[in-house]
């Protein structure tokens, strides 16, 4: 039974068997829309026009793979801060 101050001591908190050091400030809304702001950012920082159709075919398969990685990242920090909310 929790005491007056929370917990007993030893008790593990929801939350804390994740890795870092705060799992709750992971999922801290403003956190997790800043580092997605980041990531889309760095998405459209790269879309660029190029002169030739040469050019664009050269380097499609390329972007695709920069877009994907991009992408996965900010997968991965929902992801995250999903499971973080729901453990915690």
């Amino acid at each position: 039974m929790p005491g007056p101050n929370g917990p007993r001591p030893g008790v593990p908190l929801p939350g804390h068997h994740l890795s870092g050091a705060d799992p709750a400030g992971f999922a801290d809304p403003a956190v997790v829309r800043a580092r997605i702001d980041e990531l889309m950012f760095e998405l459209r920082a790269g879309t660029r026009e190029t002169g030739s159709a040469a050019a664009e075919s050269a380097g499609a398969g390329a972007e695709i793979t920069r877009r994907a990685r991009i992408l996965e990242q900010a997968h991965d920090v929902l992801v995250q801060a999903l499971t973080t909310v729901d453990k915690i």
